[in-house]
């Protein structure tokens, strides 16, 4: 992709497209600047991602009332997040990689931290690495931490590696050795070598993949890099053969794991910032409907077919970390903070060895999916349970495009949970409600309460196709009582990527105390000069005009003797300066609210250990549109009315059923009630009011 293309693109609003690929639905958003914003939604293809984003194509061409060809002849972004390296890592589909690595460490990918994920359980075992022992191979070389030669390269043993490797006919050569972050050297010319000998092999280099401390965290990615780069390459390039085959002469971009976009060449070569990349949009969509309240703190859950994201967003800014996992294999580059579970509209209800109920976090997915679909499901989802509950309309499900079986959901639970736990149905559907409710609320206080934030603070913002039946429920578990429904809940995520920045992330290893002595002010100050360099030649490339262009500086910090640090969002200026007393501020109150104490009054010497920068390039955002206030009566929407399980009551009560595409501006509704569109459904318990504003979401209140 050319810098003019993509920077004539980022100042420009014509025909935009989001594409967020899930794990059961494949959701899009069509913007247009004269139509609006349009919400599709089709079913997800795992076997080939690719049939469900041309499937859904294909119908906002027909809405169009245009052949595919002369409909994306007209189509000028595409912004398409992916699972497709997320789903090669958790099915072993990964690429087969090699790895070279400094004699003595060839083990350190299998032993990781030697840490016991679960203290307790003797039984847990660490996983399985993606390179097995006999394809990492050990070369003599040493680097010290300070970039000195202490053994040079032996070329005739990467030679000897190289050849090995080849007669395992590897796919991706990963190169990761001791100390390259302070010396690059021999990892450079290792991989000459390696480019030369197997020029068809995808490298992923570890001095460029992540350049910073800790040897495990620094394997660990960049083998998972190597992993699924050829993955991702392949899909891409079919991806974008497609496209061009097809009319397509727009700018393609890539969602990140770092809630930012970048082109398809860019993100080929770091296939691995998109592992996490599937929610990482949902953040930058709160915020904007969360905008017409004037609300900076945010927490987004976002529930689809098969799992739920929760992420939160203090002063405007979303939570990232650089202590990711993907299948609990380390992940360290830049990642929006968001915890998934798998709970949703597909997850399966069972049993376990104890006699108690447990939902997922397998999902039934799109095929077969719920027992209610119809396609050969037999296992009792969260689906199944929300039709049984009255909460879903069998003959309005996406729209009434899904007739679902509500004598299958029935028949299903009856089987699996019912029957083994000596319940009716009714009951039975009502416990798996409630635990998913449960799992759901403390996958929140795990973003939030052990991060040292009240949720109580926070407007939840409650996306996706099944979010909202659960919304209230959720949020009562919390004692939250002010949530949102976007307008664009089912499409969430879709509608974050047309509102994502460009972003690359830069790192760079500089320890030191920040005390006399310690860290020289001069070193620290062109480290960061020399960050700035590379992040603005990265944004020319890009095409990205300077004021376009923004930079975000943090500093990796802990006190003196700890092990981990706490990653600190820094002024320029303070970093430029080496300003020790407003780096030490900025340290005790993180550090404080982390983990509920500081040592700024004992003086304990503070440590230096990574400079980090982020590069943003601003793109132009879609208006969100805005209505006339229609006043308070929603007469004009209401449906109907059908029996619907109230967990307060724990019985059946007919409930006024309401058009959510029918509610204007200012029309407000008292619980209990349902509010059906297309693609969700809103369940209103009793004690609860909800108001359209302006956008069209729907601001839910407890009474």
């Amino acid at each position: 992709m050319s810098g003019p293309d993509l920077a004539a693109t980022v100042g420009a609003m014509g025909f935009h497209i989001g594409v967020d690929v899930g794990g059961t639905f494949t959701d899009f958003l069509l913007h247009d600047e004269a139509a609006g914003a349009t919400a599709f939604k089709v079913l997800s293809t795992p076997d080939d991602p690719a049939r469900a984003v041309f499937a859904g194509l294909t119908e906002m061409a027909a809405a169009q009332d245009l052949p595919l060809d002369d409909f994306l002849a007209g189509v000028e972004l595409i912004v398409h997040g992916t699972t497709v390296t997320t789903n090669a890592v958790l099915t072993g589909e990964v690429a087969r990689t090699g790895l070279l690595t400094t004699r003595g460490f060839r083990d350190a990918l299998q032993m990781r931290r030697g840490i016991r994920e679960k203290l307790y359980d003797n039984k847990y075992t660490a996983p399985r690495p993606i390179v097995p022992r006999r394809r990492r191979l050990p070369v003599a070389e040493r680097i010290d931490l300070d970039g000195n030669v202490v053994q040079p390269l032996a070329e005739d043993e990467v030679a000897a590696a190289i050849e090995e490797l080849r007669g395992q006919d590897i796919e991706a050569v990963a190169i990761c050795f001791m100390h390259s972050y302070a010396n690059p050297d021999h990892e450079a010319r290792a991989a000459e070598m390696v480019a030369a000998a197997l020029p068809e092999a995808y490298l992923s280099v570890s001095a460029q993949i992540l350049p910073q401390v800790r040897f495990y965290e620094r394997t660990s990615t960049t083998v998972l890099n190597a992993a699924v780069g050829p993955v991702l390459k392949r899909y891409l390039d079919s991806l974008v053969a497609k496209l061009d085959g097809s009319g397509f002469a727009g700018v393609l971009l890539i969602m990140q794991s770092n809630g930012g976009v970048t082109a398809p060449g860019t993100v080929s070569q770091l296939a691995a910032s998109t592992l996490l990349s599937g929610p990482a949009a949902a953040p930058v969509a709160g915020l904007a409907y969360a905008a017409l309240h004037g609300a900076r703190d945010i927490i987004t859950v976002d529930m689809g077919g098969t799992s739920f994201d929760a992420a939160l967003v203090k002063d405007q800014v979303p939570q990232v970390t650089s202590a990711g996992s993907v299948d609990r294999l380390a992940l360290a580059l830049p990642t929006m903070e968001i915890n998934t579970i798998g709970a949703g509209g597909g997850s399966i209800g069972w049993i376990d060895e104890g006699g108690l109920l447990r939902m997922g976090p397998e999902s039934a997915g799109a095929d077969p999916g719920p027992a209610c679909y119809g396609r050969g499901g037999q296992r009792p989802t969260c689906t199944d349970a929300n039709l049984v509950l009255g909460y879903l309309a069998a003959g309005f499900f996406a729209g009434g495009r899904i007739a679902l079986d509500g004598a299958a959901a029935e028949a299903a639970i009856a089987e699996h949970i019912a029957g083994p736990l000596d319940l009716d149905v009714v009951a039975a559907a009502a416990g798996m409600v409630q635990v998913m409710n449960v799992n759901m609320a403390s996958a929140m206080r795990e973003i939030s309460v052990q991060k040292g934030y009240d949720p109580r603070e926070f407007l939840m913002i409650c996306a996706g196709g099944a979010g909202p039946i659960h919304a209230a429920m959720i949020a009562r578990e919390l004692d939250i009582r002010r949530f949102l429904v976007p307008r664009d809940s089912s499409i969430f995520c879709a509608a974050g990527m047309l509102r994502s920045d460009l972003k690359h992330d830069f790192v760079r290893s500089l320890h030191g105390l920040l005390a006399p002595g310690g860290i020289d002010p001069d070193e620290l100050s062109h480290s960061v000069a020399e960050l700035q360099a590379e992040a603005q030649a990265v944004l020319a490339d890009d095409g990205i005009p300077p004021e376009r262009r923004r930079l975000e500086h943090a500093a990796d910090l802990r006190y003196l003797g700890q092990y981990h640090e706490v990653t600190v969002e820094l002024p320029a200026d303070t970093l430029e300066s080496c300003d020790v007393a407003a780096i030490a501020a900025a340290f005790h109150a993180a550090h404080d609210r982390l983990y509920g104490y500081h040592l700024a009054d004992e003086e304990t010497a503070i440590e230096l250990v990574n400079l980090r920068l982020t590069a943003i390039g601003v793109t132009e955002k879609p208006p969100l549109e805005t209505q006339p206030e229609a006043g308070p009566d929603p007469a004009t929407a209401l449906k109907g009315r059908r029996p619907v399980y109230l967990p307060e009551t724990r019985d059946f009560a007919e409930v006024a059923v309401f058009d959510g595409e029918h509610l204007a501006h200012g029309m407000r509704i008292e619980g209990p009630a349902i509010v059906e569109q297309v693609n969700t459904t809103v369940f209103l318990p009793p004690g609860h009011d909800l108001a359209c504003d302006a956008g069209g979401s729907f601001m839910v209140t407890a009474l």
